[in-house]
This record gives structure tokens, sequence and C-alpha cells, in this order.
């Protein structure tokens, strides 16, 4: 077995701020040499159709990788139409079949066309080493996505907006900063990984207490150079992990059971990425360059709720609005009914900032 230079379960969890859900970096670090492995045949390769959403597969390119994606049409889709459309973008260690599949397909039958992919490296997409989770390279398959969406004829390249998840809010706000085609923002549960690294899952930890998972990061980076075998972590905790937060219980329960459970979606990312996760800083520029119309919708009990407050200081919209569910927590908003008055609130807020009268 690899010597993990004493990143032992409880350093990773208590002595760092590692505990964000997005990352979920509450499992002990392992020495598993294979990880799991995803083949074409867990991937969706036809349209299928979804109450009256039709759901088509796809691939795109970003530079050298080849992404995967899922299409929302909505009902009465005519190939000769122009739709506005919606860059969906899932949480960390999640793939397009979650939690962002759902949104998608809701607000596709809102009259959207939609687009959830996976990461690049995750999921169904390419991309090697397997399960690199880097925030600037999620960064950057956002802007592939984007790019995929204006070479479709049907979609209104004037009228496209974003909507992340979890993780994937850190990743949409940071792109959209750059990617003056998204005209309108929303995030569901946001978290900036960055942050939450840093500064732990409430937000009230030590940053400088990264600094000895970083040391130990490094030693990792430096035997796998010279030939060691790469070591995995978790994102989510085990099942029935009460020291873990209440949230990343919770998350545990979604991605681990058949509530949330997906085949791709594999509880596996590379230690040394988490080098790459201290470093980013996904709302750092908000009061510059977050000038689109913003909606944060977040639990009143979720352990997470400081991020979109953040964000909503931070933003220089001129129009936002943080929409807090009372009573829901970080996971309540993935599915169920939380999901469904996430997403009542989502359509009209899109439809007044892109559908033209």
């Amino acid at each position: 077995m690899i010597d993990t230079q004493g990143l032992s379960r409880r350093r990773l969890l208590l002595s760092t701020s590692i505990v964000s859900v997005g990352l979920f970096l509450a499992g002990a670090a392992s020495a598993t040499t294979l990880p799991v492995q995803v083949t074409a045949a867990t991937n969706a390769t036809a349209s299928v159709q979804t109450a009256d959403i039709n759901v088509r597969a796809v691939e795109f390119m970003n530079n050298d990788i080849k992404m995967s994606g899922n299409v929302y049409y909505p009902k009465d889709f005519t190939e000769g139409g122009k739709y506005p459309a919606l860059v969906v973008v899932h949480p960390g260690g999640g793939v397009k079949e979650q939690t962002a599949g759902l949104y998608a397909q809701k607000l596709a039958a809102e009259g959207f066309i939609t687009l959830a992919f996976d990461a690049s490296h995750q999921g169904a997409s390419g991309g090697m080493p397997r399960f690199i989770d880097d925030p600037m390279k999620r960064v950057v398959d956002f802007y592939s996505a984007v790019d995929y969406l204006t070479s479709l004829a049907y979609v209104d390249a004037d009228n496209i907006g974003a909507l992340g998840v979890c993780a994937g809010s850190g990743i949409t706000v940071k792109a959209s900063m750059t990617d003056r085609r998204i005209k309108a923002i929303a995030t569901v549960s946001a978290v900036d990984v960055g942050a939450a690294t840093r500064k732990g899952w409430d937000g009230k930890g030590d940053e400088s207490a990264t600094i000895a998972t970083l040391e130990a990061v490094a030693k990792q980076r430096s035997a796998e150079a010279t030939g060691a075998e790469p070591v995995y972590v978790n994102y989510v905790p085990k099942l029935g992990d009460t020291t873990a937060p209440r949230d990343l219980q919770e998350a545990a329960e979604y991605y681990l059971t058949p509530r949330g459970q997906y085949p791709t979606s594999t509880n596996q990312m590379l230690m040394t990425s988490v080098s790459t996760l201290a470093s980013f800083t996904g709302f750092e520029g908000a009061e510059t360059f977050i000038t689109q119309p913003l909606l944060m919708i977040a639990g009143s009990e979720a352990g997470s709720l400081w991020h979109s407050e953040e964000l909503n200081a931070r933003a220089a919209s001129a129009e936002k609005e943080l929409f807090i569910v009372d009573g829901a927590t970080h996971m309540d908003l993935y599915d169920g009914d939380g999901a469904t008055l996430a997403a009542k609130k989502l359509a009209p807020f899109f439809q007044s900032n892109l559908v033209r009268n």
C-alpha cells in the first residue's frame, strides 16, 4: 500500500478546511491504484423521451478533450425555431444525470434549450488522468459548453444563461465574469470550492491550517512524478458517518443511495487536486465583472449559506436577489420538493432576462 504521507482522515477533515459539498473530501485518503472505470456503456448514446421533454446525448470538443453532454428540448421543439438556452453545471463529484440533469429537465419544460454536461476528466467526458478536480479546467469546460450551444442553429446565441449547483455555482460565476455571452446567472446551494477548501464547510476555519495538507499534497505529487501510484480521496463520507457536518451526511444519502446514485459518479478524486482547489477564487472579481442579472437560491439551514451571502454582497449586478428557502438544507435543493420550488423561482427569472417579448 502506498504511503499517504500522513494524510489521515482526521487530518483531512479537522486539521484542514477541505470539507465542502462539491468537494466532499470527507472520506479517508486511500491508495486505490485502479479507480472505478467509466465506459461508453454508462453514457446514453441516443435520444430518450422524458414526459414532454426530449433528451439527446451529445458530444463536443474542449480543445483535445471530448465532452459528454445531454441536451434537453422543450415540448413542441422545432429545428427551425430560435430558443433561449441555459448551461447547467453540476456539483463537484456529480455528473450530468443527477441534480444538474433534473434542473435541465425542469427548465426545458419552461421553454429553454438546456445543456447539462460532465466535467472533463470526470463522468463520461474524456480527459486523462481520470478524476482530476481542477476548478479552472472546469471553467474552460464551461466555455466549451457555451461554444457548443452557439453552434446550434436553433439556439438564440444572444440569449444564453447559466445555472450552477453547489460547486458548479463557483465555476459558473467565475466563467461568467469573462464569458460575456452569458446574459443571466443563477446559483442553487452555491459553493466556491476554493473558499470552502481554505475556510472549511462553515466558513470559520483558519486558512493557515490548509498548509499542512498542501505539504502532504506536495509530497504526493513528487512521489507520483517518480513512479508512485496515485492516491484517491472520497467526495462524500460513508453512510451513517455522524462525525461529518449535517449537509455532508445528507450528501452521502444522496450520492450513495438510489436517491441520486449514478454509475459515472464514482465518489473519487485525485488527492493531488487539493492544491488546485485551494488556489481557486470563485467569487473574487464579482464586484467588478458580475454585472448580469443574478439569482441566488439557498436553504436557511444550509451550512453553505455563507457562500450565497458573500456572492450577494460582492456582485456588481444591478438586478440581484438572494432567495432563501426557509427550513431547507443544502441537499434539500438537489431534488424533491426543494428542487421543484427552486425551479419555480428560476423559470421566471430566466424568462424575464432571456426570453424576448
